[in-house]
C-alpha cells in the first residue's frame, strides 16, 4: 500500500489532517481488524491496540519535544 501525503493541509489543519489520515488509513487499519477477527482476536482488543500505539507514538514525540 502507498500513501500519498503530497503538501501539508490548509487552513484548517485539524479537520484536514484527520480526514486525510482517515482516507488514506482507514483501508489498512480495517483490514487488519477484519485478520485479527477471523484469526479468533477480538475486534474491540485490536481496536484499543491501535488506540493505545496511536497514544504512545503522540506521548514519545511530545518527550522528544521536551
Amino acid at each position: 500500500m502507498k500513501f500519498n501525503f503530497d503538501e501539508p493541509p490548509g487552513d484548517d489543519v485539524v479537520a484536514d489532517t484527520s480526514a486525510e489520515c482517515q482516507r488514506q488509513l482507514l483501508p489498512l487499519v480495517r483490514e487488519i481488524v477484519q485478520a485479527a477477527v477471523a484469526a479468533g482476536w477480538s475486534e474491540e482488543d485490536v481496536l484499543l491496540g491501535f488506540v493505545e500505539l496511536a497514544w504512545d507514538l503522540y506521548e514519545n514525540r511530545r518527550d522528544d519535544l521536551q
